[in-house]
């Protein structure tokens, strides 16, 4: 099963995806500005180009869980771009919290805004094969 993991910003949105067998996570180039409709066309279009399954997005929520000041905005991304892709792939909420500050520590040629959704994508990954489920969305 393919994945794409997004870390979604209002300007840009990190990007990452798994192999066929859901094991690796390989950041990809950042999309800019993912919730305008060219930038949602372009999310359908890589989804079908990559032919993923799920499409995991981080959603910021706080150190203790709760709602941030940007997981509605997340959530209603999401929301949106689960009507865009229809029955194409399943969209997933995923706790990120961390994942930037980790990216930022590690450094590396790839955008940093992918290196997180590489970072989430591993997380998600290694949570699927424990669990054989990766929701977790601070509900």
């Amino acid at each position: 099963m393919r994945v794409l993991a997004l870390d979604y910003g209002e300007a840009r949105c990190g990007c990452a995806v798994s192999d066929r067998t859901g094991t690796l996570a390989t950041p990809i180039e950042p999309l800019a500005r993912p919730a305008s409709k060219k930038g949602l066309q372009s999310l359908v279009g890589l989804v079908d180009e990559l032919e993923a399954e799920v499409v995991l997005v981080g959603l910021p929520v706080s150190l203790d869980g709760g709602d941030s000041a940007q997981t509605a905005e997340v959530r209603g991304f999401a929301d949106r771009l689960a009507r865009a892709l229809g029955p194409k792939a399943r969209v997933e909420l995923y706790d990120e919290r961390f994942t930037t500050k980790m990216a930022q520590a590690a450094g590396g040629d790839t955008s940093e805004d992918s290196r997180a959704a590489a970072l989430l994508l591993d997380e998600w990954l290694a949570g699927s094969v424990r669990s054989g489920s990766g929701s977790k969305d601070g509900r």
